[in-house]
């Protein structure tokens, strides 16, 4: 749909919503409005009730979050409006997603250029990954098909996977593969990138956060393997976490999504958070969201400084902000840049704020070529790429341009476009927008006599 006339039907479509509260519920659509906005509200406060607090006032801040929605469902009910409400509220999500799509700029998509097929290709397969993904699509048999040599890790004996890719260069590797999750996939990529040779991501993981940002399916692996054969190469960053002080002793580690500091870092330290991750993570997030324990941190990020933030989220590239939590995809793995996302929420309110998104109270998102982060304790927890990790305070993340060769397969879903957040202005002034024809002459003005519609003289 041409961008101007989906503004215009965002336009309609927010119209309608509002012109049918108006005319069947007339001043008490007022009161519809505000008693939605307070039960959202009120939901809201009681998550960050139920996650920062135990016993009792757990069990009725839960009771909360259930009865608020309920509440209100009850009023437009008992005011017979609950159809147009629904009504409203349909008319208004097509508005405001017609309107995101409106306004979406069209990304070009990273350069890439033809790659011949390996001569050595060297894969590696985690069988436990994704919950045996290996094994149900048949991805040894179907590498080795393809003749690349294929190692299938033992998962009751851990292995160091990145000192297996170097022996496998060592050899004459001249492409190395993962499939498996994302924290083995940035440790052999980190080998791939110091020897220089293509690595090709297997979307066999859980989540494959990876493999969605490169444009790869998801819920097929095996169409990975197309690279071995038909495949093109692009170059993309790395993001590496160090200390900040450099020390021989201590090697930066490579991550290829992002590192968490703070509240979830600390939570997946826990030994009993891989046993029991919901009983866990509810047992430690109060004393960790209330500072009651937990390093105090400071975020320095070129300029600006981020003073005690509950949790921080360093990514290899910025991650879209068209939601808000801020957290999606990124549209690009080449922009050259971290993204920096601070949380600093101390109360129910500022809870309930962050569902602005963007910049408001509680929520910092910056960008960044390094980022320095203080601890008051020795060492810093963190996760990398989902794997638990400590390291030696302060610590440094830093990105490397273009540091990895991709190989992908030539044809791959791609990477979905980014919605920005809504934007009422700018879709009332796109909508007012008059298109062109081809020729450059404006939407519904004739060509000038004695010359044909689109040619120029």
């Amino acid at each position: 749909m041409n961008k101007c006339w989906a503004a215009r039907l965002a336009l309609v479509a927010g119209a309608a919503a509002l012109l049918v509260l108006v005319v069947f519920a007339g001043l008490r659509s007022v009161l519809l409005v505000c008693g939605g906005l307070a039960g959202l509200f009120v939901t809201v406060a009681g998550v960050w009730w139920v996650l920062t607090r135990r016993g009792v006032i757990r069990v009725l801040a839960l009771m909360l979050v259930i009865l608020a929605p309920v509440a209100v469902l009850v009023l437009y009910v008992f005011a017979g409006l609950l159809w147009v409400v629904l009504v409203s509220s349909a008319l208004w999500a097509l508005a405001v997603s017609v309107g995101r799509a409106a306004l979406a700029e069209d990304t070009r998509r990273m350069p890439e250029r033809p790659a011949a097929p390996p001569e050595h290709p060297f894969l590696i397969m985690n069988p436990r990954s994704g919950g045996g993904k290996v094994e149900r699509f048949h991805l040894v048999e179907r590498a080795r098909a393809l003749g690349a040599e294929v190692v299938v890790l033992d998962p009751g004996h851990p292995t160091d996977v990145a000192g297996l890719a170097g022996r496998a260069v060592d050899a004459g590797a001249d492409l190395l593969g993962v499939a498996g999750g994302d924290g083995t996939q940035a440790l052999v990529a980190a080998v791939a990138a110091e020897r220089d040779v293509p690595f090709v991501v297997v979307s066999a993981g859980t989540r494959n956060h990876f493999a969605m940002d490169l444009g790869l399916d998801r819920e097929d692996p095996s169409t990975c393997l197309e690279a071995l054969t038909d495949g093109v190469e692009l170059r993309v960053d790395l993001g590496f976490l160090g200390v900040a002080a450099p020390r021989s002793d201590v090697a930066e580690r490579v991550f290829v999504n992002n590192v968490s500091f703070g509240a979830y870092a600390a939570v997946v330290q826990s030994p009993a958070y891989r046993d029991d991750k919901a009983r866990t993570t509810l047992e430690m997030l109060p004393d960790l969201l209330t500072r009651h324990s937990g390093p105090h941190l400071s975020v320095h990020v070129e300029g600006t400084t981020i003073d005690g933030p509950q949790a921080v989220l360093v990514s290899n590239n910025p991650y879209s902000m068209g939601d808000p939590a801020g957290l999606g995809h990124r549209e690009r793995l080449d922009s050259g840049v971290l993204g920096v996302l601070g949380i600093t929420v101390d109360n129910a309110v500022q809870a309930a704020l962050m569902l602005r998104g963007g910049n408001g109270p509680g929520l910092t998102s910056l960008t960044a070529r390094e980022v320095v982060i203080h601890t008051d304790a020795p060492d810093i927890q963190a996760g990398v790429d989902g794997e638990a990790l400590t390291v030696p305070a302060p610590v440094r993340c830093r990105i490397e341009p273009g540091a990895l060769r991709v190989r992908l397969p030539r044809d791959r879903p791609g990477v979905p476009r980014a919605k920005p957040p809504m934007d009422w202005r700018r879709v009332r002034r796109l909508a007012l927008t008059l298109g062109r024809t081809a020729g450059g002459q404006k939407a519904g003005r004739p060509a000038p006599a004695g010359r044909p519609a689109g040619r120029t003289p």
